[in-house]
């Protein structure tokens, strides 16, 4: 059974992994705010209805949602699928229209692809009986003598790719946020050591993150240098003791530490959140 290490709790953390340029942006007039409180108002003025952003929107974006297309994929043959991977495999090839995957409550035990040439695909389960995606491959030749260590939850490179309210679970490497503009919100991550890597460039808003103890692993580093140009950015974020004292690494690349941006903006670590604590219940 996996141990947890004390947690870390990004509240509303953001991380630009290499060379930073996001999807979901604000501006001098809306900035991201600090306190969770403004956190929701911040989105609704960023991320409005498509209703509202027409003629605002890539073209290709605009007409593929003119007309979506809902499929049902329901265990118990009573929707359109039996598995999310059918599903997928019914919608052709260079597909122009937004399909959405109505995925029902239950256990799919599958490796789910969705090919680069079939953009506009959603998966969508309803909030009080969410499914849950889970597949048996495992990496061997892991450094974590562990059966099932080393395999992702979740691989993303398409490009404004969003997620919301999506927990991922895994060991090392649960998340490759491969590459493209992303925007993760309302969710949950967990794994051992770098896992969320990847080259994306992606906002993780209200998204908490959990390390798992394995053998050696005592302490959590914010982030270390696997590629030569990494920037990675925690603002407004709470962090639990678990996060070592040194924050980052050059991963022994020293030639790296005149390339790299590590960032930490306006965070609270645990000695923070319980002198906040006390203070409130003090007043």
């Amino acid at each position: 059974m996996a141990r947890y290490l004390p947690l870390i709790s990004f509240k509303y953390a953001i991380l630009a992994i290499l060379l930073a340029a996001i999807t979901v942006s604000s501006d001098d007039n809306t900035p991201i705010p600090e306190s969770e409180s403004g956190i929701q108002a911040w989105f609704n003025a960023n991320v409005k209805p498509l209703a509202s952003r027409k003629g605002t929107l890539n073209s290709s974006l605009e007409a593929a949602e003119a007309n979506p297309k809902i499929i049902k994929v329901r265990q118990n043959g009573g929707g359109d699928f039996k598995t999310i991977t059918d599903a997928v495999k019914s919608i052709p090839s260079g597909n122009k229209q937004r399909v959405i995957l109505d995925i029902g409550a239950g256990t799919y035990t599958e490796k789910v692809i969705i090919p680069r040439d079939k953009p506009f695909v959603s998966f969508i389960g309803q909030p009080n009986s969410m499914p849950t995606l889970q597949y048996g491959e495992y990496c061997t030749k892991a450094r974590w003598k562990k059966k099932g260590a080393q395999a992702l939850a979740l691989r993303t490179g398409g490009s404004m790719a969003a997620l919301y309210n999506v927990k991922m679970y895994g060991f090392q490497d649960t998340l490759c946020d491969d590459r493209g503009y992303h925007f993760f919100k309302d969710c949950y991550i967990e794994g051992t050591v770098d896992f969320i890597f990847g080259s994306g460039k992606s906002i993780y808003l209200n998204t908490e993150l959990r390390v798992l103890a394995a053998n050696e692993l005592t302490k959590a580093l914010l982030g270390r240098a696997w590629m030569e140009m990494p920037r990675v950015v925690f603002a407004y974020s709470s962090m639990s003791e678990v996060v070592d004292p040194k924050g980052w690494s050059s991963n022994d690349h020293p030639e790296r530490e005149g390339k790299v941006f590590f960032g930490e903006y306006k965070n609270q670590d645990q000695a923070q959140l319980q002198a906040d604590e006390l203070s409130t219940a003090s007043n």
